[in-house]
């Protein structure tokens, strides 16, 4: 089973959560138990699970992110003068693989799903594969 959804990014970075629309298509699928990954084609945003309770959190990890990755267009040689998005990118990954147990997400009481924009505002493709048990 497989999903491809459509994201519309508004900023340069930012994080949106994607858990409800993961735990929907496991729910349409009738899927009890099993494995989801969800997947992110692009070299400039990514896919984490992190907290989602307190929004400081996803502001304080972008502000981390531009303090370790700075976008210093001058000093970098590719010509997108993009770097310090595909830097990003390559350190929160391109996917995440999650259980799937009693028709839900086994997350952390705190954790969400998200996609993760570093090169933004874009239109975006995200997908979603389960596999049942």
């Amino acid at each position: 089973m497989l999903k491809k959804i459509q994201i519309q990014t508004n900023r340069r970075d930012e994080m949106l959560d994607i858990t409800n629309d993961v735990q929907r298509f496991i729910s349409e699928n009738g899927v009890s138990s099993g494995t989801v990954i969800v997947y992110c084609p692009h070299t400039t945003a990514g896919i984490t699970i992190n907290e989602n309770a307190d929004p400081d959190v996803k502001r304080d990890m972008l502000r981390r992110f531009d303090e370790v990755y700075p976008w210093e267009h001058e000093l970098d040689r590719h010509m997108e003068g993009n770097t310090a998005a595909h830097l990003k990118a390559s350190t929160v990954g391109a996917s995440q693989h999650m259980i799937i147990e009693g028709g839900r997400l086994v997350l952390g009481t705190w954790q969400g799903i998200y996609f993760c924009e570093f090169d933004g505002p874009r239109h975006r493709t995200c997908y979603f594969k389960i596999t049942a048990d």
